[in-house]
């Protein structure tokens, strides 16, 4: 009998996002001397075809956990997860995101899983709900985690939060940062010429980008109103968004109002993330809340000046007027301003994306965060 464990992640679908992308890592680069690992996520993802190249794992693609609430239809998914946790025999099963948090904690504790973990990547109540859905949300996770043997948060301040309202108490708290490969983000200098041409944009302009999901969260239109603001006063400025989303047609009707069609672009889907970073001149990113966001770290790691608002883990990186600069959410004046700012070419932004990039280290490294989880799940039996 083997005297590995069968770690199972479980996440509601592998879109284009931070928490998806470290979780397929941490399926592909757990410890295979220590553990064996499985995935269980819905079906529809940017990254299906990514997870089933994971030779070594199981990995269950299904159509039955989904993003929309169903009471009946999410009733359902619980037991049919308890019935492949039990197949899968998981001894450890690590839950990502709101949605598989609730279904995979309570599957895993009708199957009788000896260890459930769930990682925070932003709480599943923020400020922008109504007092009684977010009462409700918050009840929940209380209740959730009394069913879980460690929390994860990607950032303490989400740590912080969940202690301040009674989410579970401080041993089973553990702060491990998203990681990145923080050397696969760096382009050498003739790299950036080569792939603003390939994007359309000339020498002398200023590029300001993003890498985001077109939704609610990431707040776009406030992006596309901090770009209408700041290009008006500075005509070197262009802009663009790397993602798609639900908010794409609101986007793509606002440019068109404000007549920016040949400001601001929407590229869509992309997995090239480090070639666009190498084509921006600064990074911005306009969420409303966050976890911690690994679009932040990958521009930090390129050396690309950032501003992002003030939210959940994102002040414990960007640290304003010293690794990058921080704004207000529901801001876009502030966005504005803060482009026009760093779009001076003084020497400014450039100290800000050293100090950025120095500021990193090895707490931040994707390797250091499978490790940490490694013998997190090695220290709870």
């Amino acid at each position: 009998m083997s005297s590995k464990r069968h770690v199972v992640h479980v996440i509601t679908r592998l879109d284009l996002g931070g928490a998806q992308q470290n979780t397929l890592y941490c399926v592909a680069n757990h410890d295979r001397s220590r553990y064996t690992t499985g995935l269980v996520a819905g079906t529809g993802g940017e990254l299906d075809a990514d997870a089933g190249k994971v030779s070594d794992a199981d990995i269950s693609l299904v159509d039955w956990l989904r993003y929309p609430i169903s009471p009946l239809r999410d009733l359902a998914a619980v037991f049919k997860m308890k019935r492949l946790l039990k197949e899968r025999s998981a001894d450890v099963v690590h839950t990502h995101s709101s949605k598989a948090g609730v279904i995979g904690r309570v599957a895993a504790r009708l199957a009788g899983v000896p260890v459930i973990v769930h990682t925070v990547h932003g709480w599943s109540f923020n400020d922008t709900q109504s007092w009684p859905v977010r009462k409700f949300y918050i009840a929940l996770e209380k209740w959730l985690a009394q069913r879980t043997d460690a929390l994860v948060t990607v950032a303490a301040a989400d740590r912080d939060k969940g202690l301040e309202l009674g989410i579970g108490t401080p041993d089973q708290y553990h702060v491990i940062h998203s990681g990145i490969d923080i050397q696969s983000y760096r382009r050498p200098a003739s790299a950036r010429a080569l792939i603003r041409k390939e994007l359309g944009f000339e020498s002398d302009e200023v590029v300001v980008g993003t890498v985001a999901c077109l939704k609610h969260q990431k707040a776009p239109l406030d992006f596309i109103e901090a770009a209408k603001q700041a290009s008006s006063r500075d005509p070197r400025l262009r802009f663009f968004i790397a993602g798609d989303g639900p908010l794409r047609p609101a986007a793509e009707q606002v440019i068109a109002a404000a007549g920016l069609q040949d400001k601001v672009r929407l590229l869509g889907w992309r997995q090239d993330v480090p070639e666009l970073l190498a084509a921006m001149d600064l990074f911005l990113l306009t969420s409303l809340f966050e976890g911690l966001p690994r679009a932040v770290l990958q521009a930090m790691a390129a050396g690309v000046p950032v501003i992002a608002t003030a939210v959940n883990g994102t002040p414990e990186v960007v640290i304003d007027g010293e690794t990058g600069r921080l704004i207000e959410p529901g801001q876009p004046d502030q966005a504005a301003e803060r482009i026009l700012e760093l779009a001076r070419g003084n020497q400014f932004a450039g100290r800000l994306a050293d100090n950025a990039t120095a500021r990193l280290g090895e707490k931040f490294e994707i390797r250091e965060m499978v490790r940490d989880l490694d013998s997190l799940y090695e220290g709870i039996r």
